[in-house]
């Protein structure tokens, strides 16, 4: 670790030795930089995209689900144990997390760094919907399980149709009436568009001295030199001109381009790692009747062997101030590790040090092999007859089938298992703290903030200095608390954010009708 009080000296804007490199412009590096910025005003950032423009890859409103994770609504957040209890430990620990997301996202609006809220975030129902006796049971059990703590009061639920159909009409609609349903419903559920908040973001630093912002530049090589730098080369994409760029501290944050340049880093604590693609599309709504039907963000159960990133939902969307209706994702296989990638992103990045890993999670994971397999194959019949599942009437020239983002799972080394699949994020950071990496998938966006300020903690020893530690509580109001753990700050921090962000469904409703 590091402190900028003794590493940062007074340079131009125009430096190519910044003290800090952010590579890839997606929400996280935007999270990072507003955050180190408003930490220390004197910084110097530059951030290197390789494509030409901001928000292209995961950030983008249409390829992610836009869902503000919460663990309202995801199934796969509270997995059932062989006990019969269900597990809500992670759960609880999303669900803290987006509330201090919505805490910064709230301090951006108070101090225009957002101009309004309504640009990225809505009031969206977040359900569960399930049926089936003993899906029915499950989901009886997790209620009961997620309302014992009070981030999940407010939580209804109901196996009465004729409630779940003025929730969710379309979904009831054409349904076998003797089919067993449940539903629970969270009234606090967001939708969010993280590529117009992400541009905002990066709007702001670009305004801001000693922050440079280069697109179309690709990150090629780094390495660490003697004096404990990183020399970093990077190649503008547009002229084909090389250049050097040299930083005491990195944070690669290019999404599924993480794990190559973590690689190249040769960082011991990079070593093992490996990464899984999985590409997805969406089928979305053109009939704008049926759009207006739904109002809610409604997940469900994921079939056996598929990646959590592929539990279907039917969404509620607003985006570009349009409300939207998508069903997915349906999951695929590509060797790419980005949407706007190379077919050769997963064979080059197989090295000495991770194949062991990889070879070994394949093992244990054939079902979720076979179902690629089986998702790549469908027709589009068989695409309509999932959506059947959520919407018993659905027509099939009523949706268009729209590509969604590349996600990249992490493999990593495991003593018992020799390596193992992980679904979620995976921060990897140097020892040093010189460096650090995310790599892996949701619900990465909708704990950004939390997860950024781990990193600062990890990465820079400026984070226990009494300056950064009161700018830290001006930012985030429950800084230095646990809002897990105290329900009457939990239920205050809920309500001024609820009132900065305009999280109503009355408010939503005048937008829209505006």
């Amino acid at each position: 670790m590091f402190t900028f009080f003794v590493m940062n000296t007074k340079k131009s804007s125009k430096t190519s030795s910044p003290d800090v490199v952010l590579i890839g412009a997606g929400i996280m590096s935007a999270t990072l930089g507003v955050l180190l910025k408003k930490l220390s005003p004197s910084i110097s950032i530059s951030i290197f995209e390789r494509l030409d423009r901001v928000t292209a890859e995961s950030s983008d409103a249409w390829n992610n689900a836009g869902t503000g994770h919460s663990a309202f609504c995801e199934l796969n957040y509270t997995p059932q144990l062989e006990d019969g209890s269900v597990e809500i430990k992670k759960a609880i620990k999303i669900a803290e997390s987006f509330e201090v997301s919505k805490e910064f996202w709230a301090y951006l609006v108070e101090n225009g760094i957002v101009a309004s809220p309504d640009t990225f975030i809505h009031n969206i129902p977040h359900m569960s919907f399930v049926w089936g006796s003993e899906n029915v049971d499950y989901l009886h059990k997790r209620f009961t399980a997620l309302t014992g703590h009070h981030l999940f009061q407010g939580m209804e639920y109901t196996e009465d149709k004729n409630e779940i159909s003025n929730w969710i009409p379309l979904v009831m609609d054409g349904r076998n009436p003797d089919e067993n349903v449940a539903a629970t419903r969270m009234a606090l559920g967001t939708d969010v568009n993280f590529g117009t908040l992400t541009r905002s973001m990066f709007d702001y630093l670009e305004k801001q001295e000693g922050v440079n912002l280069y697109l179309n530049h690709e990150v090629e090589d780094l390495k660490r030199n003697r004096e404990g730098a990183w020399n970093i080369e990077v190649k503008d994409r547009e002229t084909r001109e090389s250049r050097k760029v040299q930083t005491w501290f990195v944070f690669i944050g290019a999404g599924g381009g993480s794990l190559p340049l973590l690689e190249k880093s040769g960082i011991p604590e990079g070593k093992g790692f490996g990464g899984f693609p999985v590409s997805g599309q969406w089928l979305v709504c053109n009939k704008p009747e049926i759009i207006e039907k739904h109002q809610a963000k409604v997940y469900g159960k994921a079939s056996v062997g598929s990646p959590p990133m592929s539990v279907p939902h039917l969404d509620t969307r607003v985006i570009d101030d349009k409300k939207a209706l998508l069903f997915g994702p349906y999951a695929g296989f590509s060797t790419k590790f980005l949407k706007n990638g190379s077919y050769l992103d997963l064979p080059l990045s197989i090295k000495l040090n991770n194949i062991k890993p990889m070879l070994a999670a394949g093992i244990h994971n054939i079902p979720l092999t076979k179902y690629l397999i089986d998702q790549v194959r469908q027709s589009p019949q068989d695409r309509l007859e999932a959506l059947k599942d959520y919407l018993p009437e659905a027509r099939l020239e009523d949706w268009d089938l729209e590509t969604a983002g590349q996600r990249v799972q992490v493999i990593k080394k495991d003593k018992k298992e020799g390596g193992v699949l992980e679904f979620g994020t995976e921060m990897v950071t140097a020892a040093d703290g010189s460096l650090a990496a995310l790599l892996g998938a949701s619900p990465g966006a909708s704990t950004s903030v939390s997860i950024m300020l781990d990193l600062i903690h990890k990465c820079f020893k400026d984070a226990k200095s009494p300056e950064w530690q009161a700018q830290f509580k001006t930012i985030i109001p429950s800084f230095g608390k646990s809002l897990a753990d105290d329900a009457d700050f939990a239920a205050k921090t809920r309500a001024r954010t609820t009132e900065v962000l305009q999280l109503s469904a009355s408010h939503l409703e005048e937008e829209l009708t505006a």
